[in-house]
Parts: C-alpha cells; sequence; structure tokens
C-alpha cells in the first residue's frame, strides 16, 4: 500500500523527539513520494533541522488553543483537511490516543508504537542481583511503527548536517572557530529528575580537571535561572570555560557548537541526544536510570557509559521515582572516572589523526 501523507506524532519530551530524528529522517529519504507531517510541540519542532524536503512540521498548541479534548478535536480536523491518509503513533499517550482514534473513526489507517511498559515494569521491579536483559531500542520501536505502515528501510543518519558541521557564523559571538590542535567539551550537568544527576560538587570538580588541560575549552550547557547562576559561576572559577546558560540562544546555535565538540558530558538527558543528532560522542552518566533499558543516544558506544554496577539498578525507567535507599548511592562515582574516559577519547581521536 503507498500513501500520500502520513502523519507522525510525537509531541514530547524533548530528547524522545530529538530520538525520532534519524529514524524519520531515514524514512522521509527512502519515500521520496510521500509526504511526512511531523506533529510536535513548539520547542521540539527547533530540532528538524535539515529535513527533508518531504518532511513538514506541524506544531501542536496543548497549551493554547489545542488544550482539552475540544481544542484537540479541532487539532485532528485541520489535520484531517491536509489529506492525511496513515497515521504513526510514536507516542502512544493520552492526547495521540485521542487523535489516532478520531483519524480511525474516519477510516485512516493508524499504527501504535509498543512501548514495552510491561518489559520495562518488570526490569525495574526485579529482585536485587536478577540478571539485565536489554530492551529494544526507541529507535527500534519507532522503526517498528514504520514497517507495520509497510515502509521498509534501513536507518541511515549520521547527522543534521550529513557529512559536514554546523555554521560557525551561528556562535561567533560566544567563540572564535576552533583552533588547531583545541580540544572542545561540552558539559550538561541536569536532567529533569534527581535520580539522573550527578553531584554538582563531583561534576564541578570534573569541569576543575578538564580546564586545567592544555589548549581545553568547555562549554556548558544548561537553561533556567538556577541552572544559569551555577553555570556563571563555574564560568568565573575556571580557565577557559563558556556558559551557554546565560540566555536562550536556541537549538540552530546550539547544535551548530555541538557539532564542533570533540565530546560531550551528559546525563541521561536531553542533551545525550542533541549531541547524538550532530554525531558527536556522548560520555554519558547513568544512575537511577540504565542504557538497558533502551534510551542510549544515536551511534553511541556502550564504552562511553558511566555507570556502577548496584542491584537496584535501574529503579525507574525515567528516573523519577525516590531512591530506594535513600542515598542514591548510584551516582557516587568518582570524578576521575568521567575525567579518565574523556582523556582516553581525546588520545584515540589523536591517534586517528
Amino acid at each position: 500500500m503507498s500513501y500520500r501523507k502520513v502523519l507522525i506524532m510525537r509531541l514530547s519530551a524533548l530528547g524522545d523527539v530529538a530520538m525520532t530524528i534519524p529514524v524519520v529522517y531515514s524514512v522521509c529519504r527512502a519515500y521520496p513520494d510521500t509526504t511526512f507531517v511531523m506533529l510536535t510541540q513548539k520547542v521540539a519542532s527547533q530540532l528538524f533541522l535539515c529535513a527533508p524536503r518531504n518532511l513538514q512540521v506541524v506544531v501542536a498548541d496543548v497549551k493554547g488553543r489545542h488544550k482539552g479534548f475540544g481544542g484537540l478535536y479541532d487539532l485532528a480536523k485541520e489535520l484531517r483537511a491536509l489529506s492525511i491518509d496513515a497515521v504513526a503513533d510514536l507516542h502512544d499517550v493520552l492526547r495521540t490516543k485521542f487523535l489516532r482514534t478520531c483519524f480511525r473513526w474516519w477510516g485512516i489507517r493508524v499504527a501504535v508504537i509498543d512501548k514495552g511498559r510491561k518489559e520495562k515494569h518488570q526490569l525495574t521491579a526485579r529482585h536485587k542481583h536478577g540478571e539485565l536483559h536489554p530492551l529494544r531500542s526507541s529507535f527500534d520501536r519507532y522503526g517498528d511503527v514504520f514497517d507495520s505502515l509497510g515502509f521498509t528501510f534501513t536507518p541511515q543518519f549520521d547527522s543534521l548536517y550529513g557529512e559536514g558541521k554546523g555554521d560557525e557564523g551561528l556562535y561567533s559571538a560566544l567563540t572564535p572557530p576552533k583552533a588547531p590542535g583545541e580540544y572542545w567539551i561540552g558539559v550538561a550537568p541536569f536532567a529533569k529528575h534527581e535520580g539522573k544527576i550527578y553531584p554538582l560538587d563531583h561534576m564541578e570538580n570534573v569541569v576543575a580537571k578538564l580546564s586545567s588541560e592544555s589548549k581545553v575549552k568547555i562549554f556548558l550547557f544548561g537553561s533556567g535561572e538556577r541552572e544559569r547562576d551555577i553555570l556563571s559561576v563555574w564560568q568565573e572559577r575556571y580557565p577557559h570555560v563558556i556558559t551557554l546558560a546565560d540566555k536562550r540562544h536556541g537549538f540552530a546555535l546550539e547544535l551548530a557548537l555541538m557539532s564542533h565538540l570533540d565530546v560531550m558530558i551528559s546525563m541521561d538527558s536531553a542533551n545525550m541526544h542533541l549531541a547524538s543528532l550532530v554525531a558527536v560522542p556522548v560520555v554519558s552518566v547513568w544512575g537511577a536510570t540504565h542504557p538497558c533499558c533502551g534510551f542510549l543516544g544515536w551511534h553511541q558506544s556502550e564504552a562511553n557509559v558511566v555507570q556502577l554496577p548496584l542491584g537496584c539498578r535501574p529503579c525507574s525507567i525515567f528516573g523519577n521515582k525516590p531512591c530506594r535507599r535513600k542515598d542514591y548511592a548510584c551516582m557516587e562515582i568518582a570524578p576521575s572516572v568521567i575525567v579518565e574516559r574523556v582523556k582516553q577519547l581525546k588520545v584515540q581521536a589523536a591517534s586517528n589523526g
């Protein structure tokens, strides 16, 4: 069966929307005669840079005119007017369930993601020291939805910028272009939930150690007033450190800068996925969550995952549950472990030329 226009739904969260991009761009390129309409929220819509020509991004204003069931029904009618003839629900939450029900009423074919909720619950509820069985990645689960609609393709995605990098001119007010021999490190120390945040005093120690290295420049990523204040202090305390949290620079600038990094240090958070979208290796720090749940960044190596082998992990899929031990022992990782992994990557990069 062939389709003229396919609606793709993934409204939030930012990191999960970012994870759709390698799959969505791949299917778009494999089927250039089909138009794909990506429905997401405004902030996430800015991630779809250098998109294939047959991808159209539509914003769902779920806090404004598309709020509530009445607003969602209006949204469904607006989408129907685009001549949608198939729906790929990559989210499977109340809002998308309502929307896809409307499309089914109208006789339009719908495919829905299998999030593996049961397997994920079993993973976090298993007895202490139980064996960890890696689950299918979100990328595979997204691909399954398109496969069920009849789209056969091999995911092929390297970077938002293809084989190149983002425009240096976008961030020229923050820093000059990378000098020969200079090593750029990104640090994104925050996450939405406490169970995914490496202790800030430990991360400051990491920044202090790395900033003392020769020809190293560190860029700090964050948002919000509290994060801005913390990162501003680190910028003042340590040499060769620049914070991007001082104001909202926008994804176009931040992703362009990220693409020129040599490595990103991140939590299990959106910034891990953003760096992955621009083909930057990520040293990712995991606490309450675990990469076996299927959320490791696109083409990221498990060798760069930093975590402790505690039997209570993962205690949560998203890091939003309180620590059972009350002490977040999973995050008591020595800063030297992270620093050494970054140095190893630096040596590897130098040996690769």
